[in-house]
């Protein structure tokens, strides 16, 4: 064979070799696994950052960077009073049965939200809604009592998805929703394992055609995980104390960024000592929490002095109402009388955040003569049974993930057992206050009350220490809404 016949065999040979092909498959790690996968009819979070908008769709969606978008309603109309709301819905979108979606799913998915027996973890949303009416398939016309400043906003949450009457009673365990992805399999203690929604409405939104969420709680295997390449992400690593070796990585895309989660010591303000105000501002007076941050979380993650996320443009810095000031402690304690010393239980689930601020928050209030027991609590179950519904308990922590939701403590039976006649009002007022100013300066008078009150201690922010594989592409690098949303994720070769 002559040396110019070899080299353009070769180069024939070169030219038909195939392209590298870019993955197809994503396996994301959480800490901890759902107990349903139905957001619609329970709180736990890590049900959302499975289904939200990779199973299920709501009428809009928050995206990334926190605003509203359309989703399976592409228009929409608000009447001059704000209180009609008319939905254009997609053409052409269909259920993962193979059944259409139309107003008539809208209708039975927010009445089945509002129900008087309903479940839903956040019926506020649909607390102002008067009347929902469907004029034909592709339109929806939703009537409210009063204006709602933020209904367009918690439209978008997981607990306004649109689930269909054929399939709503078993979406727990055999989710049916309009995403991009379909539910395969869900090997309990393990993995959740969906793969790409061939019908999908938004034709080639999605470049990936599986993907995997692994259940890995202890911080040091979730390390191990990525390291191995067991897992391709991480969105929320629990071992901030690691996470700076992943930043010199070059393997990987290590991002510290924000949530919406407020980590607080909840008390159960109807319990003595608890019920007197006085106790709950020594108790925090006694907490350092600049040190709690590092001593915790390394470092990352913002103080905060009351409940309300620091990402939103309506944020007060309330950390100045209570300061770190043990000699304050000490004294507000004799006068409520516990001079002598107090003696108090908090329950903490085993998220690392969690136990680790429950450590430094009993050594800190050891110095004030409170002796703090630490009860460790399986989360979400017992942590459900025993303090969200059974209100059984002196303190816990535990963050709470979803955006503007400081109105929890004007509930009359949430856990936190706390009741404030001007800041239930208050809340009541800022729901209907649809002038956008108006609403913060609202928002800003909130949260004053809270940061005096103390109904909670009030600690830090929850930061989102997202590590993936660097040739992976779309991951959020913040967190404005509870998800781990892989719409639009993908690999480079």
């Amino acid at each position: 064979m002559s040396k110019r016949f070899l080299a353009a065999a070769l180069l024939l040979s070169f030219s038909f070799a195939p392209a590298f092909a870019a993955k197809t498959s994503l396996v994301v790690g959480m800490a901890l696994e759902p107990p349903g996968l139905d957001p619609t009819i329970a709180a736990p979070v890590a049900i959302r950052e499975v289904t939200w908008a990779n199973l299920y769709e709501g009428l809009v969606r928050i995206d990334r960077n926190g605003r509203v978008q359309p989703l399976l309603a592409k228009s929409w109309e608000v009447s001059p009073d704000g209180r009609t709301y008319t939905f254009r819905l997609q053409d052409g979108v269909k259920f993962h049965d193979g059944t259409t979606f139309d107003s008539a799913d809208v209708k039975f998915a927010f009445d089945r939200a509002r129900a008087p027996n309903s479940t839903n973890a956040q019926k506020q949303i649909f607390a102002p809604i008067e009347s929902i009416e469907t004029p034909d398939p592709q339109t929806v016309v939703i009537k409210l009592k009063e204006p709602s400043g933020n209904f367009l906003n918690y439209l978008g949450w997981g607990d306004a998805v649109i689930v269909a009457p054929e399939t709503a009673e078993n979406n727990k365990s055999n989710p049916v929703g309009t995403g991009p992805f379909k539910f395969k399999s869900w090997t309990r203690g393990d993995r959740v394992e969906l793969t790409r929604n061939e019908d999908y409405w938004q034709k080639d939104k999605t470049k990936l055609d599986s993907v995997t969420f692994r259940f890995i709680n202890d911080p040091q295997a979730q390390v191990a995980a990525l390291k191995a390449g067991d897992v391709d992400a991480f969105p929320n690593l629990g071992a901030p104390e690691l996470f700076g070796e992943f930043q010199n990585d070059n393997r990987f895309t290590a991002v510290a960024g924000n949530t919406e989660g407020e980590i607080v010591a909840g008390m159960n303000n109807a319990k003595k000592p608890f019920d007197d105000p006085r106790v709950r501002r020594a108790l925090l007076h006694a907490i350092d929490r600049k040190a709690l941050v590092e001593g915790a979380y390394s470092g990352f993650g913002q103080p905060i002095g009351s409940f309300f996320s620091p990402n939103h443009p309506a944020f007060v810095d309330m950390t100045g109402a209570i300061p770190y000031d043990p000699a304050k402690a000490k004294a507000l304690l004799e006068e409520a009388g516990y001079g002598n010393g107090l003696s108090i239980t908090i329950k903490s689930p085993q998220m690392a955040y969690a136990s680790r601020s429950a450590e430094l928050i009993s050594a800190m209030l050891s110095e004030v003569g409170v002796d703090l027991k630490i009860v460790p609590t399986e989360f979400p179950a017992k942590w459900i049974e025993e303090v969200f519904r059974g209100k059984d308990y002196d303190m816990t922590i535990v963050a709470h993930a979803e955006p503007l939701d400081m109105e929890i403590f004007a509930r009359d039976n949430y856990y936190f057992n706390y009741k404030n006649d001007r800041f239930k009002a208050l809340m009541a007022d800022i729901a209907k206050t649809t002038d956008e100013k108006a609403r913060y300066a609202k928002y800003a008078e909130a949260q004053k009350i809270l940061a005096e009150d103390v109904p909670a201690l009030f600690l830090f922010q929850l930061p989102k220490l997202g590590v993936w594989d660097a040739k992976l592409k779309g991951m959020w690098e913040n967190t404005p809404i509870p998800s781990n949303d892989v719409t639009e994720v993908y690999w480079t070769e």
